[in-house]
């Protein structure tokens, strides 16, 4: 398990990673540029939907607690109009505020502090898809990457129902030192907090092992112990091209 950064440190990562991207995208040469990690998309598809997402989470925090999103935003590529527009209503909400959100069915809250993270991590994923289009990627910093670890398992892959497979225990190690062990069975998934022993492991950098899981390295990028195909149901399971942002 790991601390959760806070409120703040969100919102200086969502504008960090989103000028990660922008600075990609003003160094092209092109922004047709196919992104390898995001079939069929190219570097302007990408601008365009993070620039989209932040349009849309800035209506959401807008809105307040609701029990159905607001309308799509209007496309638009401007992403640092974007960005300053949803910190600043994520700021003036504050972490506590309610809104929509697509997770409820995790234990995590639909609240504003809960968005602010998701889209940290949304943010450093496409900064990456953005980086390796061009052809230099960076690994994701340690600290967003160990958190957006912990956000995967515990509000992506909480809110997607029962585990569809046989029972099954995997932990993930990182080199920094966090670990966590991921129980999956009828119930979903759920990190817990006693010592157990896994079926199954992975073990990388921070950055490496959020990667693996978003799709966007494939699983001989990292360290495993135990059954491989138990490892690739797990990176299989989460409907990553489905979800709302």
């Amino acid at each position: 398990m790991t601390q959760t950064p806070s409120f703040e440190e969100f919102l200086s990562q969502i504008e960090d990673r989103s000028a990660a991207l922008l600075k990609v995208c003003d160094s092209a040469d092109d922004l047709g540029l196919a992104v390898p990690s995001c079939p069929g998309w190219s570097l302007r598809d990408l601008l365009v939907h993070l620039t989209q997402a932040q349009r849309f989470w800035t209506a959401v925090v807008l809105a307040g607690p609701s029990e159905q999103p607001p309308a799509a935003p209007e496309r638009s590529a401007d992403l640092g109009a974007a960005t300053e527009a949803f910190v600043g209503a994520l700021r003036e909400a504050g972490p506590e505020a309610g809104c929509w959100g697509w997770w409820a069915a995790s234990e995590a809250p639909t609240t504003v502090g809960v968005t602010a993270r998701r889209q940290v991590h949304e943010a450093a994923v496409h900064a990456f898809d953005g980086q390796l289009a061009v052809g230099s990627p960076q690994p994701v910093p340690s600290a967003i990457a160990v958190d957006g670890i912990d956000e995967f398992l515990t509000v992506l892959l909480g809110a997607c129902g029962p585990w569809p497979h046989d029972p099954v225990r995997i932990a993930l190690r990182t080199t920094e030192g966090p670990f966590w062990l991921l129980d999956l069975g009828p119930t979903g998934a759920r990190v817990l907090d006693s010592p157990a022993s896994a079926d199954a492991s992975l073990h990388g950098s921070a950055s490496d092992v959020l990667l693996t899981l978003y799709g966007r390295l494939p699983l001989d990028s990292l360290r495993t112990e135990g059954d491989d195909t138990v490892l690739q149901h797990l990176l299989d399971w989460p409907p990553l091209g489905q979800a709302a942002d």
